[in-house]
């Protein structure tokens, strides 16, 4: 697939995201660029802004396979990855044991309120997240490519939540925050959907394009001063290490842990998925600037200091911006 077929492909899931989701354009992007980059998607937001709806809808504008999975306090491990049921031959008698996929076994998965359930449960999307498979009774099973798991969380209520772990949160590229639309845009949002017309998105991309897709991606071409770039912002979130003596002086003040290696190659990834949204060859120090937020917000841990000065990760990564020179 050549730049071009991609960059028209992705202005077609833009537009049927669009048609159906009114007002989230930055968000839309956002999950694109994951979606893109291989990358798997954390969506915060209070209730009612259609996160449920977007995912749903990415869905529908693929020919891929959508599965949701509400998480609740009692859900288990085995009812996001399937387990083994003994089956009986009626006619001969005999027995044989039969693996039962669960919900995992799909291309987008919407993880719905994924602090609700217990470390154990949300652990158990580790490995398919990362490494693409489930391992049930010593026994590998495949997962279908593209996967993509979009999680999303509700920041007011906390009672009776689980928060993830710091390992957990690391395994997404990106945590996408979703807001309130503007007047004019919930305006337009109750006239479209009070009405007895459903909009529905229409399939634009199959499974086999996404993945070429995003094979195109990882081929963008990433500069020097780029990478170099990249490099010198995860490094300046962490307030200890060889060149702690060289970080802002607020890292030192507030952050307790910086982002590793992880958070620079998402970084990378992520503004090479960006370059191809905008139909761009190469990516650049704009497009690494622009994922920074969305990459890092989720792996700054901020220290006692901070809460008690009411500085948030968000307030730290926009100071980190300003303070690292694109050079």
């Amino acid at each position: 697939m050549i730049l071009s077929d991609t960059a028209s492909l992705v202005r077609s899931l833009q537009h049927e995201l669009r048609r159906v989701i009114v007002g989230q354009d930055q968000v839309i992007d956002e999950i694109l660029t994951a979606f893109l980059a291989g990358g798997h998607c954390l969506l915060r937001g209070v209730p009612g802004l259609a996160k449920t709806l977007l995912i749903k809808t990415l869905a529908q504008a693929t020919h891929l396979k959508f599965s949701r999975i509400q998480f609740t306090p009692d859900l288990m491990p085995s009812d996001i990855i399937g387990t083994e049921v003994i089956e009986e031959d009626r006619a001969t008698g005999s027995r044989s044991i039969r693996f039962m996929p669960g919900p995992i076994f799909a291309n987008i998965i919407l993880a719905d309120e994924i602090n609700r359930t217990p470390p154990k449960t949300q652990a158990a999307l580790l490995e398919a997240m990362q490494e693409y498979q489930v391992t049930v009774g010593g026994v590998r099973h495949q997962l279908d490519r593209p996967l993509f798991v979009l999680a999303t969380q509700n920041p007011i209520e906390q009672e009776g939540t689980y928060p993830l772990p710091e390992a957990q949160l690391d395994r997404f590229m990106l945590n996408v925050v979703i807001d309130y639309p503007s007047a004019a845009h919930e305006r337009a949002i109750l006239a479209q959907t009070t009405t007895g017309a459903e909009p529905a998105a229409t399939p634009v991309a199959t499974g086999e394009q996404i993945e070429r897709a995003r094979m195109l991606v990882r081929e963008v071409v990433a500069a020097e001063n780029v990478i170099d770039y990249a490099a010198r912002i995860v490094r300046a979130t962490r307030p200890s290490g060889d060149e702690a003596d060289r970080v802002p002086d607020f890292i030192r003040q507030w952050v307790r842990w910086g982002a590793g290696p992880r958070a620079g190659q998402s970084l990378l990834l992520a503004g090479k998925a960006r370059a191809v949204l905008h139909g761009r060859p190469a990516v650049s120090l704009e497009d690494v600037r622009a994922v920074a937020p969305p990459v890092l917000r989720h792996r700054l841990l901020v220290n006692f200091q901070a809460e008690a000065d009411g500085i948030d990760a968000e307030t730290v990564v926009s100071r980190l911006l300003d303070a690292v020179p694109a050079r």
